[in-house]
């Protein structure tokens, strides 16, 4: 038995379906590499910020953004092949290489058929991504966050720099710091004075200065800045009733900087160790890493009968409408997760029911798209026929 013919169906519908999944998947990478690029963008902005403040080290933040990157890619891969779906099969359409193609015989399920191959591959990586990776790389995290709420204001301080600390309500600058972080030169400390009765309310402002400082640990963990030779002013900004001290040797609590990452206790748990707990918490941090396999599949069945746009209404006419039905679909499945945390639904219930109902509606599309346009290709034989007699 010889090689396939040429126009052998099998060897033409391989041909078409490694078209359009190559197609597909360049749109997918250069989609998600974008979003990729944005959502870090925000993050390095925040944690550059803190970072700014001295409430976190620089030295960790590309750590942190590194190991923070599984859990961006495993909601950004289901929106990038969203909208690759959406991009590439508009522009098919818009070109014509779906009415040639269906000239051969390509029908919208043979369509969606091919689609689900490059979808059961980002399927995979989504699992991968949610089942081992993220939680693996946010107890990276989650080290490293512990590792920074050991620091206190000293350890995050940089030279002949202004840092805003503990909570805002402390400025402190050193002009030297020795190479070892132990020894201070030239120190400026602002911090707002509250009131001893409730904590909070601010009742003057204290400014300390001190030629050199240094910092003690106590047995019981604590630790203070000691400040030599210096002044301390005390009073309220706008009056001249300020209190002025000279010191020789001064004493100032460091405090620890709070540092957040949005890191929950239970998203640094291996998958694995989440089996077996019946608890509302548990179970909803397990069915959501399960839920994102699924989630790609069902955008799959929504995006192929979507993508479908007619040459004179321009490719991006259904765009938002489906870019707003995937975003009530990843809303909903974010919402009813909280929901399933905090025990205000049933654990048979679940995530499951909104992956139903988005089926449903992904199937109600599949399908009302064919027979819209055998009516509409009915109504118009039908007419001709009439204006014929």
């Amino acid at each position: 038995m010889g090689p396939p013919e040429p126009d052998d169906p099998g060897v033409s519908g391989l041909i078409i379906f490694r078209y359009l999944s190559r197609e597909l998947l360049v749109t997918l990478g250069a989609v998600s590499s974008v979003l990729l690029l944005i959502v870090m963008s925000g993050r390095f902005i925040k944690y550059l910020a803190q970072a700014a403040q001295g409430i976190l080290d620089p030295g960790v933040l590309f750590t942190v953004i590194s190991f923070r990157i599984p859990g961006f890619l495993q909601l950004i891969l289901p929106l990038g092949l969203f909208l690759g779906i959406l991009l590439t099969y508009g522009r098919l359409y818009l070109e014509s290489e779906m009415a040639v193609l269906a000239a051969t015989g390509m029908s919208l399920g043979r369509l969606l058929a091919y689609t689900m191959g490059p979808a059961l591959m980002v399927a995979l990586v989504v699992a991968c991504l949610s089942l081992w990776l993220t939680p693996w790389g946010l107890a990276k995290v989650q080290r490293i966050l512990d590792a920074q709420d050991a620091l206190t204001e000293f350890d995050t301080l940089v030279p002949g720099r202004f840092q805003t600390l503990k909570d805002g309500s402390r400025v402190t600058y050193t002009q030297e710091l020795s190479s070892d972080r132990t020894l201070l030169h030239k120190v400026f400390i602002s911090e707002t004075v509250v009131s001893r009765e409730d904590g909070k309310t601010p009742r003057g402002l204290a400014v300390v200065v001190a030629d050199h400082g240094r910092q003690v640990v106590q047995p019981d963990g604590s630790r203070y800045l000691i400040l030599e030779n210096g002044r301390r002013y005390d009073g309220r900004p706008g009056q001249a009733d300020y209190r002025v001290v000279d010191y020789t040797t001064y004493g100032l609590l460091l405090s620890r900087p709070s540092v957040a990452f949005g890191v929950g206790k239970m998203e640094t748990w291996p998958t694995a160790a989440l089996w077996g707990h019946w608890d509302h918490e548990h179970q909803a941090e397990l069915q959501w890493r399960l839920s994102l396999p699924v989630l790609v599949f069902v955008v799959t069945l929504l995006a192929v009968p979507l993508s479908r746009v007619n040459p004179r209404q321009g490719r991006y006419l259904k765009l938002l409408p489906a870019i707003l039905l995937y975003m009530a679909y990843l809303a909903s499945l974010i919402g009813v997760r909280g929901a399933l945390d905090k025990g205000r639904l049933p654990l048979y219930l679940g995530l499951w029911w909104v992956h139903l109902l988005f089926l449903l509606i992904a199937l109600l599309i599949f399908f009302w798209e064919p027979l819209r346009w055998r009516l509409l290709q009915r109504r118009v034989t039908g007419e001709a026929r009439d204006a014929q007699d």
